[in-house]
């Protein structure tokens, strides 16, 4: 992790065999070159508990993932919030569980958006399709106009 006043982490949630569930990593493929320096990214096939421990080192974190469900503008954005959950699988963790978790286990609460991008296939084939690459194209330009122009 690189050392900055006020540091980043954008989260891309995925698996690149799964169709349009590869839409986090895709994400993070086309803007990672053109990050500022305050910008840590990682790869992540789920969340899981050891990820409060890691977002709690950030001033700032970014969920990107792929969504089932359509909407209107191809994706959905909103404010992460701490969620506190009774049941734990060994599986994955939702984003408001993992910053439960970070504010509970280590007292640190980044902010955090989450930002869902609509997907239509999550067969095991690689690809995205072409509803999926036109919604990552409409995430990618509301996101960087939100963020200070990262992606050129």
């Amino acid at each position: 992790m690189k050392e900055y006043d006020n540091k980043i982490l954008i989260l891309g949630i995925g698996n690149c065999g799964r169709e349009d569930d590869a839409l986090g990593w895709t994400f993070i493929d086309k803007i990672k070159e053109n990050l500022p320096a305050n910008y840590d990214y990682e790869y992540k096939y789920q969340l899981q508990v050891e990820d409060a421990e890691l977002i709690s080192r950030y001033d700032v974190v970014y969920f990107i993932d792929a969504h089932k469900e359509q909407f209107d503008k191809g994706f959905t954005w909103g404010d992460g919030h701490p969620i506190a959950t009774h049941s734990f699988t060994t599986h994955e963790l939702d984003p408001g569980t993992v910053l439960y978790l970070s504010k509970s286990i280590y007292d640190k609460l980044p902010k955090s958006y989450i930002l869902g991008i609509s997907g239509l296939r999550f067969e095991l084939k690689i690809g995205l399709s072409d509803t999926a690459k036109e919604n990552l194209s409409q995430a990618l330009e509301f996101f960087n106009d939100k963020t200070l122009n990262l992606v050129t």
